[in-house]
């Protein structure tokens, strides 16, 4: 059985941070974000990649790739023409993979941790469920600046529910998300998504389904986390959730680069990546 592909989710505007955030320069060796998944990933075992883009920053993207990833992989490219979320972003992928065959969806300015890209490729390797990789939130904020995180429910192990809690930072008091919903206090513990998905073929008409009746005028974007919040209440479809040691670094904000940096070479020196990204 061919192995899993992974979808990059590149496509977006960075309007947070001010520049093209996948191309931020975090490795030793100043790889980029995307450099560092697409390492992690392969170490993993996948062997394909398909990056999804815009039509903008698209070609900087794939000039930066075609330049400095290894030859011999298997990389593909996507176009997503409209900023209408991560739903659509992924059915741009579709015609790159073979439906037949599970796959991989990770952001493209998030790095995962080898350990959490691992867990992932083994679990789409030999199982038949759906899956989240779930980091704890204390392990998934970088720096004090607000974020969203999806957070998540969990029974024996599987998704139940996953709502999205916004402006969630950490104070002197705790893990706050000063949203206007409660609770307000999150728990260090909290299992968030990442936006680290497994996907089983059987997900392919349900995107679809979700792009046919997505409401666009009322809410501009549709989100995986609340697609599968949806449909976690009324379609029969596991999603284990693989909870993962791993901390998820990011560069939302233009502060966070150096956090971020920082955090890498710690990686680094506890030996918990390579040194290079490509070596």
């Amino acid at each position: 059985m061919p192995k899993p592909s992974l979808v990059i989710l590149a496509a977006g505007r960075a309007r947070r941070y001010g520049g093209l955030k996948q191309l931020a320069p975090i490795g030793v060796h100043g790889e980029a974000v995307i450099d560092l998944i697409a390492s992690d990933a392969f170490a993993a075992g996948f062997e394909h990649v398909v990056i999804v883009v815009n039509p903008d920053t698209g070609p900087q993207i794939e000039e930066h790739v075609r330049r400095v990833w290894p030859l011999g992989r298997e990389i593909s490219f996507a176009v997503q023409e409209k900023a209408q979320g991560t739903v659509p972003a992924v059915l741009a992928a579709e015609n790159h993979l073979d439906p037949s065959v599970p796959f991989g969806i990770s952001n493209a300015d998030d790095l995962y941790g080898r350990h959490a890209l691992a867990q992932l490729g083994n679990h789409l390797a030999t199982k038949s469920t759906c899956c989240l990789i779930g980091f704890q939130l204390d392990r998934a904020l970088v720096g004090d600046l607000p974020v969203s995180r999806g957070v998540c429910h969990v029974v024996n192990g599987h998704l139940t529910d996953i709502w999205e809690r916004r402006q969630v930072h950490s104070s002197t008091d705790g893990f706050v998300a000063d949203d206007g919903e409660t609770p307000v206090f999150l728990a260090p513990d909290t299992t968030v998504s990442m936006n680290l998905w497994g996907f089983q073929p059987a997900m392919w008409p349900l995107l679809h389904r979700e792009m046919d009746t997505h409401d666009f005028e009322r809410e501009p974007e549709a989100q995986l986390p609340v697609m599968v919040g949806k449909m976690l209440h009324h379609v029969p479809l596991r999603f284990d959730v693989l909870a993962t040691e791993s901390k998820c670094v990011g560069v939302t904000h233009a502060d966070d680069l150096a956090l971020v940096q920082a955090d890498v070479r710690l990686q680094v020196s506890l030996g918990e990546r390579p040194e290079h990204a490509f070596r």
